[in-house]
């Protein structure tokens, strides 16, 4: 009994090391484990460095020529938002300009601005802006509210001291209620801090998921059949390939996560509350998960560019359903239901609770167990098309259309 298991624990070492092997002498392979696995999250994160879109260029068409519309004018570049980059004289003048994408938005300030306000007539600013682009729409529509309730919580005010209160008097009118706002867990509000922790663990699932289709699909194409050859007459072969191979995956990966979201997710200074020992207690299993379902899913592509187009053509998909840039609650509910067939889906809700608001390994021990019974699933998945292959092999081998070698 222990000959056996330390001959099949030997076979297993052999599948691992012979599976490291192969991932350094494919290209495909090592652009997609690697080089994918390290440029992908860079770029992303370089590109949203960032955060906040600041000083979006709007134009302001002052048709009332008053001292008052001047200050609005002033009151709203100043503001981080927005900045006046041009006063046009006309509305059609600052159309062509938002349409020619000069500017990304246009404030419109009527004429009778100054004197509605002086004879206590209520007056309105008109904003422009693309709601098709809601981060610089919301940007321009801050920025101008910003800068006209300034200018009419100064007007109150002073209206107020001429009544004879004192300014702390006008100051409570104007504000009866005063509340206290504190931003959590993303306290510029920053767009990168929101998206891209996301993002890294949807990195990690399909440059793993690509990988692994494109180093089957090579051998399926070259008929070289992997390590199916060697395991056509072994007992538990299929146990000890999966094994075998999947360790040599999440060794690898273990590695290259360690870079992205251990040294580069410190680096480039994204929210980090737990550091990244408690995530690798997810880490683990979600590696083996998603390195099951690759090995599961690896054996149908019968050519390397068929492994690469269909998982390409997925990950749009993934991204929508896994509940990085939309709550998966807030999805139907057949997608709702179809999104925990991903590894991704529990382990980006998971990893942002420990890793962007700081919450323990309790907080999270339901999407840990969800990421279990996906590996487990996984397994049994893998096991199944790994037999089916064997299986086929087999018949193609007693058939002689296939010769494996002694």
């Amino acid at each position: 009994m222990f000959k056996s298991l330390f001959n099949g624990l030997q076979q297993v070492a052999k599948y691992y090391t012979g599976e490291l092997k192969e991932c350094f002498r494919d290209n495909g392979a090592i652009i997609m484990f690697i080089l994918g696995m390290i440029a992908y999250p860079v770029a992303y994160s370089i590109g949203y460095m960032k955060e906040v879109v600041k000083d979006v260029p709007v134009a302001v068409v002052d048709l009332d020529h008053s001292a008052l519309s001047r200050q609005l004018s002033r009151m709203a570049d100043a503001t981080e938002q927005i900045a006046v980059t041009v006063k046009p004289g006309s509305l059609k003048e600052a159309s062509d300009l938002f349409y020619k994408g000069e500017v990304a938005g246009v404030v419109l300030i009527p004429s009778g601005f100054e004197k509605n306000i002086y004879s206590g007539t209520q007056s309105s600013v008109t904003v422009y802006s693309d709601a098709g682009h809601f981060l610089l729409y919301k940007q321009v529509l801050a920025g101008s509210l910003y800068g006209s309730q300034s200018m009419g919580a100064g007007i109150e005010i002073k209206n107020a001291l001429l009544q004879g209160k004192t300014y702390q008097q006008a100051l409570d009118a104007r504000e009866p209620l005063n509340v206290n706002v504190y931003s959590l867990y993303n306290p510029n509000a920053g767009y990168a801090s929101f998206i891209v922790p996301g993002i890294l663990i949807i990195v990690i699932q399909q440059t793993l998921l690509i990988g692994i289709g494109i180093l089957w699909a090579k051998h399926t194409e070259r008929k070289s059949y992997h390590y199916l050859k060697t395991a056509v007459n072994q007992q538990w072969a299929s146990f000890k390939m999966i094994l075998g191979q999947s360790a040599a995956y999440v060794s690898l990966y273990l590695f290259t996560s360690f870079l992205i979201i251990g040294v580069f997710y410190r680096i480039i200074n994204f929210p980090d509350k737990s550091g990244f020992l408690p995530v690798l207690y997810l880490l683990i299993p979600y590696l083996f998960s998603v390195a099951f379902l690759g090995m599961a899913i690896g054996v149908i592509f019968t050519k390397r560019v068929h492994a690469l187009l269909f998982l390409v053509f997925i990950s749009p998909s993934v991204f929508f359903i896994s509940g990085a840039s939309w709550p998966v609650q807030a999805l139907p509910p057949v997608l709702h239901g179809l999104s925990f067939m991903l590894p991704c889906t529990p382990m980006i809700n998971a990893f942002i609770r420990l890793r962007t608001m700081g919450a323990g390994l309790t907080a999270v021990r339901h999407e840990y167990f969800i990421i279990l019974i996906q590996m487990g699933i996984n397994f049994i998945l893998a096991l199944l098309a790994y037999a089916i292959k064997l299986k086929n092999l087999k018949k193609q081998v007693l058939a002689g259309k296939i010769i494996i070698p002694a």
